[in-house]
């Protein structure tokens, strides 16, 4: 996905701030007035085992604590690129946790799930100490990400190996999810889980029927890396299993555009933000709201 943001990013790099890197651009016009920032804190050994912690500054009670994936098609991406969505939830009054994990081709499925569910149990379990309420641990991811928080979600094992519940989160959203891309036919897909012998356990769709935490899936209607019908499939078989999923649509976002919506400069192009906000209030109860917002 980075590769994409970074394309996604190029007009502001040449309007905006011509001097920056893309993603640098991007991020430079997000203020960090009011949030404070912990980078590199190690959940686990090497290069990829850091996260970056984002807390709303003043507040006076524990917040719903937010782990952000972000995606790059498993084999890139770097926490230090999300400042952009980190931020903009760190002010609305939620803790926000951006962790790296191990990618293609260093490592396959499932290790950077494994990553993720010890990131996810590291991050709960430090809660406290950062202001947030270990009780309401939120997962957000987009694109590869957000195929790595439906597993940790829907698949119980992941979490469980670090002594968390999939069912006790308070809620997952997905972005621009590949929830249902069978058969492999594409390049980094087959880098990632060609190896697998059964193909549909890499599914997040396979495990629907899993009691799992509630579900907002958000996709861009005009997406062509991963196409809608991913979330609108993973929407109807959560659905059908009798559980809590909601999908929203955004007709003119793309697939950068569904993540790069969390922006200041773009959030006026859509609902995105406002609309993950609300489902993690809704799911957090009382508090979900830094001082004066």
């Amino acid at each position: 996905m980075a590769n994409y943001l970074r394309a996604a990013a190029l007009l502001l790099a040449s309007t905006i701030l011509p001097s920056c890197a893309p993603v640098d651009a991007l991020n430079a016009t997000v203020s960090l007035d009011g949030v404070s920032v912990q980078h590199d804190i190690a959940y686990a050994p090497g290069a990829d085992g850091g996260m970056d912690v984002y807390r709303p500054a003043g507040a006076g009670e524990k917040l719903p604590l937010v782990v952000f994936i972000y995606g790059g098609s498993w084999r890139s991406g770097s926490k230090n690129d999300y400042r952009f969505v980190a931020a903009p939830l760190a002010r609305r009054g939620f803790v926000v946790a951006v962790p790296d994990y191990r990618k293609v081709p260093s490592v396959r499925f499932p290790a950077f799930l494994q990553d993720n569910a010890k990131a996810v149990a590291f991050a709960r379990d430090h809660a406290a100490a950062w202001g947030a309420d270990p009780g309401r641990v939120f997962l957000i991811g987009h694109s590869a990400g957000a195929y790595d928080v439906l597993m940790l979600g829907f698949d119980p094992q992941y979490l469980a190996a670090f002594g968390v519940a999939s069912r006790d989160l308070a809620g997952v959203v997905a972005l621009a999810a590949p929830a249902d891309f069978l058969p492999f036919d594409d390049a980094d897909v087959i880098a990632a889980f060609g190896h697998v012998a059964d193909p549909e356990l890499t599914q997040p769709g396979h495990f629907a029927a899993n009691p799992a935490p509630p579900l907002l899936l958000l996709h861009g209607g005009v997406d062509d890396i991963v196409y809608p019908r991913n979330s609108i499939a993973m929407e109807r078989k959560v659905r059908a299993a009798g559980g809590d999923a909601e999908l929203l649509t955004y007709p003119d976002l793309g697939h950068i555009g569904i993540v790069t919506a969390f922006a200041p400069v773009f959030q006026g192009r859509s609902s995105v933000l406002e609309d993950v906000v609300a489902f993690l209030r809704r799911h957090s109860g009382a508090g979900a709201r830094a001082p004066g917002l």
